[in-house]
């Protein structure tokens, strides 16, 4: 088993070319996606692959430019909204069985955000289809530790063996998507309910904001589905620090049983891959926080905190 560094870590998620580091390499990497528009926005709000762009079922109300690579909405005579036009190509490729991603249907709607000067919502889409049309998606992550006699110690669920997307993998303690209207910290009491049986009171009293994380990545098999999926993601993250007595306890199909382990099994679980990446990711942020992870223990620090907090393509809620 190869163990890997922490950057190793942050290179797994964050894993879409950075332009500083080569031009030609990240062009290249850029030119086999197209630019999804939306009407009343000349920039792009998301990266689809060709090979994606090639097998959607657009129909005629999409304008597909070749020249341009780009894809929008174009005459809406017969549908309401862009909104409507999107979700109707998504439930007839999930029908036709065209994407393996669509199996995960999940009836939730993901923003897309507009223009920064007016941070709006323009529409949602599909949560299951977001990874196809490259869109900024956000998620809510927790870390929940206990101080005991040995140290701190940390709650580490492990994700059901039979979901979609990195089944088995251990995860945050407490972690969901936020959807359409949502506010992360009222997302973050829903989830704490759902996943950890961690009631609301507790939460809002306990829970500490604690910024963002923020990265690029490129789905890879482990995700389940098709590979290649353009996925810039921002997580809201929160510390809570809880008494020995306060047990999180599985409430949902999502999450199998949770461990207490010290940091440094929280550590050697990481180096060994056993953790989803992203909340990796996450983990490191709080690593660092906490004093942890520091300049005198990590040579890649500067490297890592930068790469922690990515600037995403698109625009931001």
């Amino acid at each position: 088993m190869a163990i890997k560094t922490n950057l190793d870590l942050v290179n797994e998620t964050d894993n879409f070319p950075y332009y500083e580091d080569g031009r030609e390499n990240y062009t290249d990497f850029l030119s086999s996606y197209w630019e999804f528009h939306l009407q009343g926005w000349s920039k792009p709000l998301g990266y689809i692959p060709e090979w994606a762009v090639e097998k959607m079922p657009w129909g005629d109300l999409w304008e597909l430019d070749t020249k341009k690579r780009t894809v929008k909405p174009g005459r809406l005579e017969s549908v309401p909204s862009q909104e409507e036009l999107i979700r109707a190509t998504l439930e007839k490729a999930r029908d036709s069985k065209v994407f393996e991603v669509l199996k995960g249907w999940r009836n939730e709607l993901y923003p897309i955000f507009g223009p920064r000067n007016t941070i709006e919502n323009i529409v949602s889409m599909e949560r299951a289809g977001s990874a196809l049309f490259g869109i900024n998606s956000y998620g809510v992550h927790m870390t929940v530790y206990v101080q005991t006699e040995e140290g701190m110690k940390i709650w580490v669920p492990r994700r059901a063996r039979n979901k979609q997307t990195y089944g088995g993998y251990l995860d945050n303690t407490v972690a969901g998507g936020v959807s359409t209207g949502e506010k992360p910290f009222e997302c973050m009491i829903r989830e704490s309910a759902e996943e950890a049986s961690f009631p609301e009171d507790l939460v809002r009293s306990k829970a500490k904001v604690c910024g963002t994380v923020s990265y690029i990545h490129i789905r890879d098999k482990r995700a389940g589905g098709e590979t290649g999926l353009f996925q810039p993601e921002c997580q809201h993250v929160y510390d809570m620090e809880v008494p020995a007595d306060v047990v999180p306890k599985p409430n949902d199909n999502e999450v199998e049983e949770f461990y207490l382990w010290t940091v440094e099994e929280v550590q050697k679980a990481m180096a060994e891959g056993q953790i989803k990446p992203n909340c990796a990711l996450v983990l490191l942020d709080f690593f660092v926080r906490h004093g942890i992870l520091t300049a005198e223990n990590e040579p890649d620090y500067v490297e890592i905190v930068s790469r922690l907090h990515r600037k995403l393509p698109f625009p931001t809620s």
